[in-house]
């Protein structure tokens, strides 16, 4: 069962995270250029994909509570710093997104925002890789 639910808990990580951090980055770019039409379609893809996104800590929990590692630093981290980016997405970017559609006129925040949420994963990733001081293998 810990092999069935570590699959989905990856394959949730790549499907959702991915596009959402994909779209995220692009959207400064786009928005100084202007493109409405993509500015939405990107905006959209990160709600859509923010809201997914669930999946991945739910499937998270459950593999490390199968793995019996739940109280493991480098999972708590892990979990803090998903929290974190989670909140920087849901509160700062979302929210600043949707006022550039609004408004029209670029946020000089948001690529500094996106760029904090996309470090914010790419550490998890790593934690989740290597795992610092675990005793369930390598």
């Amino acid at each position: 069962m810990t092999k069935i639910l570590l699959s989905v808990h990856v394959l949730a990580a790549i499907l959702t995270v991915g596009p959402v951090t994909v779209a995220a980055s692009m959207f400064p770019a786009v928005a100084r250029r202007g493109d409405a039409a993509a500015l939405r379609t990107l905006h959209r893809i990160c709600r859509v994909y923010a809201a997914l996104g669930i999946v991945v800590p739910v499937f998270g929990l459950a593999t490390a509570g199968s793995l019996g590692v739940l109280g493991d630093a480098w999972l708590i981290t892990s979990i803090a710093l998903t929290a974190a980016a989670a909140g920087v997405l849901v509160l700062l970017l979302l929210p600043r997104q949707a006022r550039v559609l609004a408004d029209g006129p670029p946020d000089r925040s948001l690529p500094v925002w996106t760029g904090t949420f996309n470090l914010l994963w790419a550490v998890v990733t790593v934690l989740m890789i290597v795992r610092p001081g675990s005793t369930t293998g390598a």
